[in-house]
C-alpha cells in the first residue's frame, strides 16, 4: 500500500489497532488489527473441535435430566399449592354493589 505525503500512521491505546489517518481528507483511510498472541493452530483444531462437542453434549445432557425432574417438580409444587388451598377458608368475595 503506497502512503501519501498527509498520511500517517496511529496505534490506537485501547485495542491496539494501527490506523492511517489523512490530514488532507481529516479522516481515517485505513486500519489493521492488531495481532492476536493466542491464535490456536490448524493442528490443534481436531482437539478444539472435539473439546467443544464434548461441552455441547454435555450441556444437552443436562438439559435432558432437567426435563426428566421437571415433571416431578411441578407435579409436587401442584399438590402443594392444592393442599394450600384446601386449607384456607371459603369466603365469598365482595361485589361492589353488594356494599351499598
Amino acid at each position: 500500500m503506497v502512503k501519501l505525503s498527509s498520511e500517517f500512521d496511529v496505534i490506537c491505546p485501547c485495542c491496539g489497532t494501527a490506523q492511517t489517518i489523512d490530514s488532507d481528507l481529516k479522516r481515517i483511510v485505513g486500519h489493521r488489527p492488531p495481532e492476536r498472541g493466542n491464535k490456536p493452530e490448524l493442528d490443534q483444531a481436531e482437539r478444539i473441535l472435539a473439546k467443544e462437542a464434548a461441552r455441547r453434549e454435555a450441556l444437552f445432557q443436562q438439559s435432558v435430566s432437567d426435563e426428566k425432574t421437571r415433571g416431578a417438580a411441578l407435579s409436587k409444587r401442584f399438590e402443594e399449592a392444592l393442599k394450600q388451598a384446601q386449607q384456607e377458608p371459603i369466603t365469598r368475595p365482595d361485589r361492589d354493589f353488594d356494599l351499598d
